[in-house]
């Protein structure tokens, strides 16, 4: 992964500066905000970074809101985005080699600082083991 995007609503906001903070000079990130702790609305942000995937922009990201669940549905309505919410890093671990997850999403509100950096090492550390997955993904990109 060269570069990642993020983004957070206002829940997101302190987490998601810890995680730039702590990954600063290993991973580069393409911040798509917000810039605040002030109230912003999550789907904003999720849109511009599935935006992003499916024009090819990024290959993969983080998102970040207080639960994680509105930034999962937000994301997961672009075909390009397998947005994954994940709470431990078996799940970052399964995302990433059964679903092939472009996108990581957090809930700064259920997980604390240390269990996400520890999720964002997993997922950013695993490839997709491919083979018998790839059938299942392909039923995910059906459209009809």
């Amino acid at each position: 992964m060269d570069k990642i995007a993020i983004a957070c609503d206002h829940g997101g906001y302190e987490l998601k500066e810890a995680i730039k903070l702590h990954y600063a000079g290993r991973i580069e990130f393409a911040d798509f905000g917000t810039d605040s702790p002030s109230s912003v609305d999550y789907p904003d942000y999720a849109q511009k970074v599935a935006r992003a995937i499916t024009n090819g922009e990024i290959d993969s990201a983080i998102l970040i809101c207080g639960t994680g669940i509105g930034m999962s549905i937000a994301a997961n309505r672009y075909p390009s985005v397998r947005a994954a919410l994940c709470t431990d890093s078996t799940m970052a671990l399964r995302t990433r080699l059964h679903n092939d997850a472009n996108v990581l999403v957090l809930g700064a509100r259920i997980i604390g600082r240390e269990v996400a950096l520890d999720i964002i090492d997993t997922f950013i550390s695993t490839g997709y083991e491919g083979g018998r997955h790839d059938a299942r993904l392909e039923k995910l990109s059906i459209t009809d």
